[in-house]
């Protein structure tokens, strides 16, 4: 809960640089989000429980035995385990979209509170070391930051984690948003290796940070290395699913 001067002193800034909701645009109204309004922050669907154990993708309805998530059908996992925070849809995929494509690093102080209320992804996060997905450089050149990073270091910092950037980029390759499953594979195959003078140890709890898991991919990816470096415990952990 906020203190009462944080509440006077945002409400005070407000009269003066008025926030509005990053996905519907009207003024922001709601008591512990900055840039969401209430109906918008009402309408984002976060993951509880039962989820998929893979990618997190929260299953709907009642669950009468095994099911296979149908996000994860081909994806044969190198990954032990992943979670998400919500689905990256309507004010979800908003505020990632304001992040990663407006340099909306502001919108990182909601998107921590939202961790913080999510108790079962605090947890899931809480000692481990972080690996963010890297970028190569000539894409972080062209955007001057990595968003993954960015939320790595957000995520250390709200659940009591390290950040450790053991892995780098070494190809090139186009973005994966148009690209089908197959595609998306063949993309980023062999674009990764572990990050100059970085060493990987064997018992260390690594997880590894994303944006949004869409086929599992490129996470996959990284996956692979991490294993081939002799890595045992790997999750994953993104803050959409799309």
């Amino acid at each position: 809960m906020k203190r009462p001067f944080t509440r006077l002193l945002r409400a005070a800034t407000d009269l003066i640089l008025p926030r509005y909701c990053v996905h519907c645009g009207h003024s922001c109204n709601h008591r512990n989000y900055e840039f969401l309004c209430k109906k918008c922050a009402y309408e984002i669907f976060f993951a509880q429980n039962p989820c998929c154990t893979i990618c997190g993708y929260p299953y709907l309805g009642a669950i009468t035995g095994p099911k296979q998530c149908p996000h994860c059908a081909e994806l044969n996992p190198l990954f032990d385990q992943g979670k998400i925070l919500f689905l990256a849809q309507g004010p979800g995929r908003s505020l990632l979209h304001e992040l990663k494509y407006r340099h909306g690093f502001y919108v990182l102080r909601d998107i921590a509170s939202m961790v913080l209320n999510s108790s079962d992804y605090t947890a899931y996060i809480n000692g481990a070391t972080l690996i963010p997905v890297p970028l190569h450089p000539v894409k972080f050149r062209e955007r001057g930051f990595n968003q993954s990073q960015k939320l790595a270091t957000m995520l250390a910092k709200t659940c009591q984690a390290k950040v450790l950037n053991l892995l780098r980029r070494t190809k090139f390759t186009q973005t994966q948003t148009r690209l089908n499953r197959h595609l998306r594979y063949q993309n980023v195959k062999n674009a990764f290796a572990i990050a100059t003078n970085a060493r990987v140890i064997a018992d260390d709890d690594y997880i590894l940070i994303d944006d949004v898991f869409t086929t599992g991919s490129t996470l996959n990816a990284c996956a692979q290395v991490l294993r081939q470096a002799g890595a045992k415990s790997i999750r994953v952990a993104t803050i959409g699913h799309g």
